[in-house]
C-alpha cells in the first residue's frame, strides 16, 4: 500500500487508501473526441497527506464525503504542475466503508479545462 505523500506523477501500478475529504460539484466536459461527459473532483486524504482524483460517470455518485476507499490498479499523472491519481480503464475504485456523508464543496470557480485536456492518456480513460 502507497502513502499518498509518495505519490509522485508517472507512478503507476499504485494501490492507495484514503479517506474522501472533500468533492467538488459534477461538471460537463467536452473531450477532445467531442465526447460529453459527467466529472466531479474529490480530495483524497490518509495520514501522509492529500491527492485529487477526478471520478467519471458513474463513479460520481457512488464515493461520497467521508467515505473510506481504495484506487487499485491506480496511476498517478500531472495536471497544472499538481500530482493527480486515476483509476483509469485498467484500475477499480473500491468502497471500503461509507462514511456519514458530507456536503459538496461549493465550488463556482470553472474549471478552466479545455477540449484537449482529456482523453488520449495512457491508461485513462476511453473517450
Amino acid at each position: 500500500m502507497t502513502k499518498i505523500s509518495e505519490l509522485k506523477a508517472g507512478a503507476s501500478n499504485v494501490t492507495v487508501e484514503g479517506i474522501v475529504a472533500e468533492k467538488d460539484k459534477t461538471r460537463e466536459v467536452t473531450t477532445k473526441y467531442g465526447k460529453r461527459l459527467n466529472v466531479a473532483n474529490i480530495t483524497l486524504k490518509d495520514d501522509s497527506g492529500s491527492i485529487t482524483m477526478s471520478l467519471w460517470g458513474n463513479d460520481i455518485g457512488t464515493v461520497n464525503v467521508g467515505d473510506k476507499i481504495r484506487i487499485v490498479n491506480g496511476y498517478v499523472s500531472e495536471f497544472r504542475s499538481t500530482p493527480q491519481i486515476s483509476a483509469g480503464k485498467f484500475g477499480k475504485i473500491e468502497i471500503i466503508e461509507k462514511g456519514k456523508g458530507g456536503e459538496l464543496k461549493e465550488t463556482e470557480e470553472e474549471s478552466g479545462q479545455n477540449q484537449a485536456d482529456f482523453g488520449g492518456e495512457e491508461g485513462g480513460e476511453d473517450f
